[in-house]
């Protein structure tokens, strides 16, 4: 499902952005929620294996298997489901904040200003050079050539998760709509979306963890992967850790955010994005990120 057609109208909200300033708002954190139990999951977590980076970012290991991706009575394009296959990776546990960009990149371009907040209001293409100074920051080897826009796997750096990863992260082991148990009837207990969110997004953390201890997962922002979008992708994608860099304007984007519905919040709900529309000012505040590196790194 695609966002894409407000990619159409980016030149008119670059020319808004010249007259017109970005709203900044301030938030108090709200208290944790309520831990609603987790559906069992069939991989554990590498309990132990948590790492906090140089730069002080908290990454959390994501074991390698095998999961069912997609859903049958899903969206369009998220059928059919099919098995694949992932190796280990390390993941952050948190979007990244607004706090982490900023004293990385110099700028905090979001609407909803908290430093503990999702950072927002930013694009595909911000996305990956963050990624990139981090890498540079920790003395690794950056993973994107800005110039092609290609991906390095092999290098020890910091990426957006590809489409498969994000998903399988999410799931932590479990087969279900959402990664909780109780489903969409629990859904305000473990995230945050248009129904108890109160048009903005919240601090990083507030909700419960899934099985695999990553926090907003189902809600707060929509997060950037790698991949392109295509709708029918799930049909011709590779079982060993798929990425799909074929050709297309979209990238995609996973997760619910905090204008999200219920159904937008589900572990296999897909949407995409040009790259540059939340690079302007006025760009979508509901889309995020957060990092990922590779096992050995």
């Amino acid at each position: 499902m695609s966002y894409g057609f407000r990619g159409r109208m980016i030149h008119v909200v670059t020319l808004l952005c010249l007259v017109l300033s970005c709203d900044v708002e301030k938030k108090e954190t709200p208290q944790s929620s309520a831990v609603p139990t987790s559906t069992a999951a069939s991989v554990k977590s590498d309990e132990g294996t948590a790492i906090t980076t140089t730069t002080g970012v908290k990454m959390a290991a994501v074991p390698p298997g095998e999961f069912l991706m997609g859903n049958d009575s899903g969206e369009a394009d998220e059928r059919p489901p099919h098995t694949v296959k992932i190796d280990k990776f390390y993941i952050d546990v948190y979007e990244v904040t607004q706090q982490s960009y900023e004293t990385l990149m110099g700028t905090n371009p979001s609407k909803h200003k908290d430093p503990q907040q999702p950072v927002e209001q930013l694009g595909w293409l911000a996305a990956i050079k963050y990624c990139n100074m981090r890498s540079l920051k920790e003395g690794l080897k950056p993973c994107y050539n800005l110039d092609t826009l290609a991906c390095d796997f092999a290098a020890n750096g910091y990426r957006l998760p590809t489409e498969a990863e994000w998903e399988y992260a999410c799931r932590a082991g479990t087969t279900s709509e959402y990664s909780f148990a109780g489903g969409e009837s629990k859904l305000a207990e473990a995230a945050w979306f248009d129904a108890n969110a109160n048009g903005r997004p919240h601090p990083v953390g507030q909700k419960p963890a899934n099985a695999w201890g990553l926090y907003d997962m189902h809600g707060n922002v929509s997060e950037w992967c790698y991949d392109v979008y295509s709708e029918n992708y799930y049909a011709s994608s590779p079982r060993e850790n798929p990425c799909n860099t074929g050709g297309g304007e979209e990238r995609v984007l996973r997760g619910g955010a905090w204008n999200s519905a219920v159904d937008a919040c589900r572990s296999s709900a897909r949407w995409s994005e040009t790259p540059g529309l939340a690079d302007v000012c006025f760009g979508y505040d509901a889309y995020g990120f957060r990092c990922v590196k590779r096992a050995g790194a």
